[in-house]
């Protein structure tokens, strides 16, 4: 069985592949210096780099730049101390990582990791317009802060529109049943779509 690694990136050269395939993922380029300040993960199938994800524990916060001032005035979230929060970013799989065994792995290692930043609120951001990855953020019950385009100043970029919410890290630990649960039913359709491949593709008795 292939066997799925991780370890934390931190030469130069590395975070810069890093952020190309987290680019080529996501669609969009993160800043080299915000990527410098954070933590970085990466899953690793032998030598190959397949999959991965960033954390930032202290402020400023990328997810943050994008929610508009008025919003931030009228909710009460943003009166808590920003030392108490924490951001993931660049967060993707790469086709390698395809099994659900796999999968789960590189989820439980992430929860984990997010756990132990021992941070009260974990910031999310998400595209809109990705399905997959909103469905698996939303396993984490997260609370809306912003739905909509996006605040841009200068030469940030980020998806046309956005979601940003938060949760807790002890709601992301309560809710991985959630993430339980969506392996097991994805393991249950890949066996019934090589059951299916299976009988298309054995040999029809054929009357003399």
């Amino acid at each position: 069985m292939t066997k799925l690694n991780f370890r934390k990136i931190s030469e130069p050269c590395e975070i810069e592949h890093f952020l190309s395939l987290a680019t080529h993922h996501s669609g969009v380029r993160l800043p080299s210096a915000y990527a410098e300040r954070a933590t970085i993960y990466g899953a690793f199938i032998g030598d190959h780099l397949a999959g991965g994800y960033m954390l930032v524990t202290k402020p400023d916060y990328r997810t943050l730049m994008f929610v508009p001032d008025r919003c931030k005035r009228e909710h009460d979230f943003f009166s808590n101390s920003a030392y108490e929060m924490m951001e993931i970013n660049a967060l993707w799989l790469g086709p390698r990582i395809k099994t659900p065994q796999m999968q789960l792995r590189f989820w439980t290692n992430l929860i984990l990791t997010i756990f132990f930043c021992r941070k009260k609120y974990l910031l999310l951001l998400s595209n809109t317009k990705n399905k997959t990855i909103e469905r698996l953020v939303n396993m984490a019950n997260p609370t809306t802060l912003y739905e909509g385009p996006p605040q841009l100043a200068g030469a940030q970029s980020t998806h046309q529109s956005i979601r940003v919410g938060y949760t807790t890290r002890w709601s992301i630990l309560l809710h991985f049943p959630r993430y339980l649960a969506e392996i097991a039913d994805r393991k249950r359709r890949l066996k019934e779509t090589r059951r299916a491949q299976t009988a298309h593709s054995s040999p029809r008795n054929v009357p003399a």
